[in-house]
């Protein structure tokens, strides 16, 4: 394991700055001394009004304070760091009858206690926990900033080569009126491409009207599609208006159109060949101006060759063909996506909560078979169960902790773990095509920690060139 030293604050970077409050000259030294040993910036208080103080004035990133602190106590100087800096991170000291208080503290958001008397090595490995969350939390919010200038259309997220492909696609075709036929897995964003589409073209003010073909009753479809008049079957007992004329001027995005009944294809084809609709029971056909947008998960060219689909319906829809990648190919998105889901889940009167390396370690090793949708389902439980300000495995869905993070194979011959840990540098670093931030992510380490590593190996291109 790597030491606190080797996890230092780059020199061009502000050292961590911590702050130590305890009525105890002892203590104070030792957390003082450590926190030096460590490469860290030094405050220190006796009372929680210095210690407040001390905050108004100088930057501080961690408190390290004990319970029974002085004036206001420990507790109430918790409260006030997460009312007034919610950024910083608090490690609190508790003697052994008080440790319910302690409890309390993790519960009123500190990140951790220490027990006194404590070893050395106690709070060592203590305080290399919070610098590591502290880390994780810059890069969640370079990662919202990443987040809010992607180059994506409306709810898309990613910033892989992949994604990158299908933005330049949307945004080519969603100034004609060509149909579009939307490929990809369950769970990977079809309709959110189709809404892409329609609202970055210049029928964004018509209608958008989306049909789940798999969800219609078979013997409504026809009518839900193109409408009926009063006395077309018993029960339609009024004029009814199709989907396909409510989207007039606008855009009718067809779900799973792979689920249509062959019959109404041939319907289908034959409104949009002609450009209108006849109602059900109606002798009279209606004039329809409509962009026609379909997606599927399933096979439509062995749909085809087994009958189920037409060809001639087929080739209507697939003028321009966009193919989502599953998320499993593009997994460099995932801290992307997870820092997405944080902002849109967590409560915002609270500050936003983050994800433990292990846990990121995880989401990216599994294979997402519900792709992004899954993805969100994940980030949503785990913040309904989480406790704290960090969410750790535990938190994750059972399949996600029982996953294993070993997905790389097994080298040929023995090699040693520095030539190892090299090369999974080196693959990390080709697959999110130089995004240290992104291959930090992959390899489940801070970005820091991979910065001495290129260094330690020689350069970004001696890792990469020797694989």
């Amino acid at each position: 394991m790597e030491t606190l030293a080797e996890r230092q604050i780059p020199r061009h970077a502000v050292p961590v700055s911590v702050l130590v409050v305890d009525d105890e000259t002892e203590t104070r030294e030792i957390c003082r001394r450590v926190a030096l040993d460590a490469g860290l910036r030094v405050l220190s208080a006796e009372t929680t009004e210095q210690a407040l103080d001390l905050l108004d004035q100088h930057p501080v990133d961690i408190v390290v304070s004990d319970l029974k602190v002085p004036k206001a106590g420990g507790l109430e100087l918790l409260k006030s760091i997460r009312s007034n800096f919610q950024h910083i991170a608090v490690l609190m000291l508790t003697q052994y009858g008080t440790i319910e208080s302690a409890v309390e503290a993790t519960r009123l958001g500190a990140r951790d206690y220490i027990t006194k008397p404590f070893h050395v090595a106690e709070l060592q490995t203590k305080l290399q926990r919070v610098v590591r969350d502290l880390e994780l939390d810059q890069e969640n919010r370079l990662l919202r900033e990443q987040l809010r200038n992607r180059p994506g259309f409306a709810g898309l997220i990613g910033v892989s080569a992949k994604m990158q492909r299908v933005y330049k696609i949307i945004e080519r075709i969603s100034q004609h009126a060509y149909p579009v036929l939307i490929l990809g897995e369950s769970g990977t964003g079809k309709e959110l491409v189709a809404r892409s589409i329609h609202f970055h073209g210049p029928r964004k003010q018509k209608p958008f009207v989306p049909v789940d073909c798999s969800s219609l009753v078979s013997t409504l479809i026809e009518s839900e599609l193109f409408g009926y008049v009063k006395g077309a079957f018993t029960g339609a007992t009024h004029n009814k208006m199709g989907l396909l004329e409510a989207a007039q001027e606008g855009t009718l995005f067809l779900d799973e159109v792979g689920d249509l009944p062959v019959d109404l294809q041939a319907k289908l084809l034959r409104a949009l060949q002609e450009r209108e609709v006849k109602p059900v029971g109606s002798t009279e056909r209606i004039s329809i101006n409509v962009r026609v947008m379909a997606a599927t998960n399933r096979d439509l060219e062995s749909a085809i060759r087994e009958g189920r689909f037409r060809q001639d319906l087929y080739f209507r829809l697939n003028v321009v063909q966009v193919k989502l990648p599953p998320l499993r190919d593009r997994k460099t998105d995932i801290p992307l996506l997870v820092s997405s889901f944080l902002e849109k889940f967590c409560d915002p009167q609270r500050p936003l909560r983050t994800i433990s390396e292990d846990a990121m370690r995880r989401l990216m090793a599994y294979d997402w078979p519900g792709n992004v949708r899954e993805l969100e389902n994940a980030v949503e439980r785990a913040v309904a169960l989480g406790s704290g300000p960090l969410l750790h495995v535990g938190d994750l869905p059972a399949s996600l902790q029982q996953a294993s993070v070993e997905h790389a194979p097994e080298p040929e011959g023995l090699l040693s773990l520095e030539e190892l840990e090299r090369r999974a540098i080196g693959r990390a670093l080709r697959e999110t095509g130089g995004d240290k931030l992104a291959a930090a992510r992959l390899l489940g380490i801070g970005k820091t920690t991979l910065y001495r590593k290129l260094k330690q190996y020689g350069s970004e291109q001696n890792v990469t060139s020797q694989l």
